[in-house]
């Protein structure tokens, strides 16, 4: 592990970057779409239309940060459910599974921090609640909803990732995803699916109660969906643990690109070294 953040931890400290990079965002948003001092929340009395341009802001954000810098070098996971994926196919180390995972919730929390230091109290009104991720109804519901999302979303992201033409438009798949969730599942579950995002706005909001639904729904969803791929197609089909692999920074995978090409083998011997 010591070995290991030694030569990779730029792409985790990159990781949880991008995970604040989301958080700020969707704090933003929420405000913006939600409290009721708002000039767009006044002038978007239903609940429908705020949900719609909420998914479009945070599908935007999360398809920028795929095609960001940050996620061309890290893979854009900043979720730890797509890591614990990636990880069950055999595509991330232990060690480089443990330092993602770990600075994407640092990155969640630390996200949720800047954001209350932008918005001051307005990130604490009921309409807003440090845009915390809570059942609309019932635990079990939500619990089956995040399954559902996660294992789709998932499912997705593979079949697109390992597709030889459409491999490096996987981040407007995800995002696509993310943009439809929130605007049609968010009233079920809050649409999390990531349980590093939850716990950020949850430890701003002081509000732990549901935390298990998040913590286990979003993995166990993305697992059964790697589960599934692997079963299918063989975990030999999966390339690469990268949603944009058509770029020239370092990946720190197990990545079948670099075995495909002599020029992308060193590349990735280097980046290793």
């Amino acid at each position: 592990m010591v070995e290991a953040l030694k030569r990779h931890w730029p792409e985790y400290a990159l990781e949880g970057a991008e995970l604040g990079l989301f958080m700020i965002s969707a704090c933003l948003v929420v405000a913006l779409l939600q409290l009721p001092t708002s000039p767009v929340s006044r002038a978007l009395p239903d609940p429908f239309e705020r949900r719609l341009l909420t998914g479009l802001a945070m599908g935007a954000t999360a398809v920028a940060i795929v095609f960001s810098p940050l996620g061309k070098r890290t893979g854009a996971h900043f979720n730890p459910a797509v890591t614990l994926a990636f990880w069950r196919l055999k595509k991330v180390e232990t060690a480089d599974a443990l330092g993602y995972v770990a600075f994407q919730f640092v990155g969640g929390v630390l996200g949720v921090v800047v954001a209350a230091l932008i918005l001051g109290h307005a990130i604490s009104h009921p309409s807003v609640n440090y845009a915390a991720t809570l059942p609309g109804g019932s635990a079990v519901a939500a619990f089956a909803a995040e399954v559902g999302i996660s294992f789709l979303l998932m499912s997705v992201v593979l079949r697109v990732s390992n597709h030889p033409r459409l491999g490096r438009f996987t981040g407007f798949f995800a995002g696509a995803l993310v943009a439809t969730f929130i605007t049609f599942e968010s009233p079920i579950s809050g649409m999390s699916m990531n349980p590093a995002r939850t716990f950020g706005s949850a430890a701003g909001a002081r509000m732990f109660e549901f935390l298990w639904v998040y913590f286990l729904a979003p993995p166990l969803g993305m697992l059964l969906a790697a589960e599934v791929y692997a079963r299918r197609l063989g975990i030999q089909s999966v390339r690469c643990a990268k949603l944009h692999h058509a770029n020239s920074h370092r990946c720190i995978f197990r990545c079948g690109y670099a075995a495909a090409s002599p020029s992308a083998e060193k590349a990735a011997a280097g980046a290793g070294g």
